[in-house]
């Protein structure tokens, strides 16, 4: 008579037929147990960046009004700024981070490589600004600390968050090359409204003033200026522990 074969435990069992871990694989922002730190700084970015968005936005329609323009005049125009464009963008990936959204589109603002590219764009409007422009302008009163929070506060929170709380991902070279499309794209239509209008909003890609050969050098640098911000990042990103 055979003896019978014993029968592995369930608990060994569960463990060979479960599928190995993925490598690589990207959590969603927040970790399944997000922290009240990381929530709270997420909230506090989204709700200054909110805010002063819609300051900015008061000021501007205003001013085209006062001269004979239109409100969509006053849109278009707050839309001619990168700043604008960027930090609606960080408003935007902050309150879907700090309200934990469930939609295709929290989810897709939650990923750590486009929550990182948001933070790579305000990142870069920061620096540019306080490199190349802050000299040209001195604001005064609410003015003062509305541009503050635009080109210094939301950036710096932006980059905060980004070194405690966003953990080590996988980054392909198809996501990189995709984050180049928002300063591009931005730069191309730039350039067509500003033949259409003759408004350029910043004086380095000025072509009444500069000229299109300046100006495409200008953008080549800040392009290039920008990649090297990107790879300063990834490579923060590649040191970070597992």
């Amino acid at each position: 008579m055979s003896k019978p074969i014993p029968t592995q435990p369930e608990s060994r069992t569960r463990r060979l037929t479960q599928s190995p871990p993925q490598v690589g694989a990207e959590h969603a922002l927040p970790l399944h147990t997000p922290g009240t730190a990381s929530l709270l700084l997420a909230a506090c970015i989204a709700t200054i960046a909110w805010l002063a968005l819609a300051a900015q936005t008061d000021i501007t329609v205003h001013r085209m009004l006062a001269r004979g323009l239109s409100v969509f005049d006053g849109f278009e125009r707050l839309s001619s700024y990168l700043t604008n464009l960027t930090v609606f963008a960080v408003a935007l990936c902050f309150s879907f981070v700090a309200a934990l959204g469930r939609s295709p589109l929290g989810r897709f603002f939650r990923q750590p490589p486009v929550v990182t590219a948001v933070v790579v764009y305000i990142v870069f409007v920061g620096l540019a600004y306080n490199l190349l422009l802050r000299h040209l302008w001195t604001p005064s009163g609410y003015r003062a600390v509305l541009n503050e929070c635009l080109h210094t506060i939301v950036p710096l929170l932006s980059a905060i968050y980004w070194v405690l709380f966003v953990p080590r991902f996988h980054l392909t070279l198809r996501q990189c090359v995709l984050w180049l499309i928002y300063p591009l794209g931005y730069l191309c239509i730039t350039l067509w409204r500003g033949s259409t209008s003759d408004f350029y909003p910043y004086p380095f890609i000025d072509v009444g003033e500069l000229g299109y050969p300046h100006v495409l050098l200008n953008a080549t640098l800040l392009v290039l200026a920008f990649v090297t911000l990107m790879g300063v990042f990834i490579a923060l990103n590649h040191r970070r522990a597992h």
